[in-house]
């Protein structure tokens, strides 16, 4: 499989300081990447350099081989990109927006009447062709930016803080629309958010003091950390003395009168707890193991940076 975007010992320096140091990424099929940091990390400035924004002080960046050093309108013409900010022009109507949008990424003339019918058909747009951008709700401000992003077809799509803003009923609309993009695109999503990363990504590259410190799977991001607490229901649940005196259970936190949360360390603590049920007659009805929290791993991954 071709890789699509590369991004190759990228480094970027302001006057004397390191905003970004060798980042290295590749991503060769469709979904939605997130990239993920705390402020000041370097995730705008990778974004930017990807874009064209910025020109990097070291590395290289290649959208379907192409280098952008060496033909930076050739990679821009594959390059979608909505900032966090929405660039758009309020006094134009949606229609003369995006028709604007398509001639600056040099769609032939006679192909610009059907690429905006297409951006705002996916985009959900159409029944406001006519409208003024400034006379939209925030949600739907945000959808003309998106769809100015993907009007050309780009085989990467780059999205800022795309719900930032926006309300709760917005931000769903919102996330079905970046998933339905991602079926088609290369889609790189930086968000603080971290439920909504959880939610759109396949993968993830985290940065954190301009160094990547985590690039794989969700699933791996997911279980980065191991897990420490079980959380059990019994219909005769014991006392906390008598879940302590289980091998491995460290602490005990009841949640109802039914249902508790161990504390462990080592392994096979699940079985020992189903045995000590068995044993003692503490009936019990449910028990798994907890998933470490996002926000846990996030923290954990920002400190070893």
């Amino acid at each position: 499989m071709s890789t699509v975007l590369k991004v190759e010992n990228l480094s970027h320096r302001y006057s004397s300081a390191w905003a970004i140091r060798e980042i290295n990424f590749e991503i060769n099929q469709t979904g939605v990447v997130g990239l993920l940091g705390s402020n000041g990390a370097g995730k705008s400035t990778t974004m930017n350099i990807i874009c064209g924004v910025l020109n990097q002080t070291e590395g290289d960046v290649y959208i379907n081989g192409i280098n952008k050093r060496e033909d930076p309108r050739m990679v821009k013409r594959q390059l979608g990109f909505l900032p966090q900010t929405a660039p758009l022009y309020t006094d134009f109507t949606v229609n003369e927006f995006l028709t604007y949008a398509a001639d600056l990424r040099f769609i032939d003339k006679k192909n610009v009447k059907q690429a905006v019918a297409e951006a705002m058909e996916k985009t959900g747009i159409t029944h406001f062709s006519s409208r003024l951008v400034k006379n939209l709700s925030g949600g739907y401000k945000q959808r003309v930016g998106i769809a100015q992003a993907i009007i050309h077809k780009p085989s990467v799509v780059v999205l800022d803080e795309p719900t930032n803003g926006l309300d709760p009923n917005q931000i769903i609309e919102a996330r079905k629309l970046i998933r339905e993009i991602g079926n088609d695109h290369i889609v790189l999503l930086s968000s603080h958010v971290l439920s909504e990363i959880n939610l759109l990504c396949r993968d993830i590259i985290m940065i954190e003091n301009g160094r990547i410190v985590f690039s794989d799977s969700m699933d791996s991001f997911n279980n980065y950390l191991q897990p420490a607490s079980i959380l059990a229901t019994m219909d005769n649940p014991p006392s906390e003395s008598e879940l302590m005196k289980i091998s491995g259970v460290t602490k005990v936190e009841y949640l109802t009168d039914r249902q508790m949360r161990l504390f462990f360390s080592g392994n096979n603590v699940t079985e020992f707890v189903i045995a000590a049920s068995i044993q003692h007659q503490w009936r019990l009805q449910e028990i798994f193991t907890e998933k470490s929290m996002l926000d846990d791993v996030f923290k954990q991954l920002s400190r070893q940076s």
